[in-house]
């Protein structure tokens, strides 16, 4: 089985900490003697719902390399999978100044027309849909989301700081002030999992783990993940199980550009991946680009809600997925029984092409349109792309 020690150029990840997964049937005292005779220290440990085991955050007290541990971890008999603590990126480009205001459902917001979303809020609004959204402090007390924060989670467990990556797809999906989110009727499992670093913010394996599990467990129909990063093996299986309880997913493609491979969670076979269109259906320029890109959405030039009641201008392939989470939440408060494959076929067979003909590796099947989707009774077969191959490798032996 292949080891879960990273590539040898791999610097996105946390120099000096490994991640061990162990079943839940290994004692304490076994757990205390792998410790000792590989010289870690702990950090923190948690059992998971979604794999069924206990997931332990370890730190390399000296030189060690990641996978140099994790290799000789690999040896041990109770150690079902190790492999480093990886990181991943909310996916932000530019911010302009605030545009001035004007009345309910801004005309700035030209995704709305984009995704015909006014004619689909006359039929479906995502009304009391859970939709989790793993990213960093969303402010709950942004006019734009009154009522809209149904739960809050806090993977990091350090002083909280709303921030405005996570208030802005918050807003994207529930926003119902002065802006129009894609699904105004839904309800946000706000899960801080990253914490800001200057304009972007870091969250790690561990923490994503810690997100994915509790959003599960509290009834999550749809997960949002606006951030990128590499192949994790952790967090491959834990998409999967969520993915096999019903769960839909869905990804930024990422903003690395055309030279860029794949990102993940976005390259997941479980998961959907959104790509970013302009107001003239041009693709987003920094967007990622591959067989995996399933659908394309507005992502340049939108105009998002910010911490302290603010609001701002900003690209990036983030937004596309959050307002393709929203239209998610309206097609399950149509039809509450829509497996995450059935949502994914009838988004692709209703997209309006962009790009060479048929699915690409720039738009997907093209642009996402959300009355076409919530009037859809089934995907036709032949209509829906391929999931795309899978590239990671589960780690676990």
């Amino acid at each position: 089985t292949q080891s879960g020690a990273p590539p040898a150029n791999e610097r996105r990840l946390v120099p000096d900490e490994v991640v061990i997964e162990v079943s839940n049937a290994v004692s304490p005292q076994q757990i205390n003697a792998l410790q000792r005779r590989h010289r870690l220290t702990r950090v923190e440990s948690r059992t998971f719902q979604l794999s069924g085991s206990t997931m332990l955050r370890w730190r390399i007290p000296d030189r060690r390399s990641v996978a140099t541990v994790v290799r000789a971890l690999e040896g041990e008999a109770i150690v079902a999978s190790a492999q480093p603590n990886y990181l991943f990126r909310l996916q932000q480009s530019d911010s302009k100044d605030e545009p001035k205001p004007t009345s309910e459902g801004d005309p700035a917001q030209y995704e709305l027309a984009k995704l015909r979303l006014p004619q689909a809020h006359a039929l479906a609004k995502g009304g009391n849909v859970l939709v989790a959204v793993i990213d960093s402090a969303v402010d709950v007390s942004h006019p734009e989301l009154t009522g809209a924060v149904a739960q809050t989670f806090d993977a990091i467990e350090t002083p909280i700081t709303p921030h405005k990556h996570g208030t802005a797809i918050a807003g994207l999906i529930a926003a119902h002030g002065r802006l129009m989110g894609a699904a105004p009727g839904a309800r946000i499992l706000a899960i801080r999992a990253f914490d800001p670093a200057g304009v972007s913010a870091e969250g790690s394996t561990f923490n994503i783990l810690k997100g994915l599990d509790w959003a599960v467990a509290n009834g999550a129909r749809v997960i949002n993940m606006s951030f990128a990063g590499p192949a994790d093996p952790a967090v491959h299986r834990s998409l999967e199980a969520a993915h096999k309880k019903g769960v839909v997913l869905v990804a930024a493609a990422g903003n690395a550009g055309a030279k860029s491979p794949p990102l993940y969670p976005a390259a997941d076979a479980n998961v959907i991946a959104v790509t970013a269109t302009d107001a003239d259906d041009k693709l987003f320029e920094q967007s990622n680009r591959g067989r995996h890109i399933a659908v394309a959405a507005p992502g340049a030039q939108i105009l998002l809600a910010i911490p302290d009641g603010s609001y701002e201008v900003a690209s990036g392939t983030s937004y596309s997925a959050a307002e393709v989470s929203g239209i998610v939440a309206l097609m399950l408060e149509r039809k509450g029984n829509l497996t995450p494959d059935k949502v994914r076929g009838i988004l692709l067979a209703t997209a309006k092409d962009l790009g060479p003909k048929g699915h690409d590796s720039m738009f997907g099947a093209g642009l996402v349109d959300a009355y076409a989707a919530i009037m859809a009774e089934a995907p036709p077969v032949a209509a829906a792309a391929p999931r795309p191959v899978e590239h990671v490798s589960t780690g676990a032996r």
